[in-house]
């Protein structure tokens, strides 16, 4: 699957690039059907400690899924991220059997 990092207003770090395009390549184990994977790294300029933003959105044929998550850190975001686009993925593939 192809993952496309776009890092607003700062440049990512390459392990960083390496870590997501990891997690990301895992969903293709919940639904083998995703084409591309545009993930968006935002740093809120906040007081706050929970300013690290990752917005990612994956294709599907047919549909797309989008999941916003705000954390400490990128890795953390990003994880949490994958875990609710698997449990779309499989809410997704579940429809689809259904409807066979």
């Amino acid at each position: 699957m192809k993952v496309n990092v776009h890092a607003v207003n700062f440049n990512v770090d390459r392990k960083l690039v390496d870590f997501i395009q990891e997690r990301f390549d895992k969903l293709e184990k919940y639904y083998d059907k995703v084409v591309v994977a545009d993930v968006y790294l935002k740093v809120e300029s906040t007081s706050e400690k929970e300013n690290k933003i990752v917005e990612a959105k994956i294709h599907v044929p047919g549909d797309d899924f989008i999941v916003k998550k705000q954390c400490k850190s990128f890795e953390e975001a990003v994880d949490l991220s994958g875990e609710a686009l698997e449990r779309l993925l499989l809410k997704r593939k579940e429809k689809i059997r259904t409807h066979i």
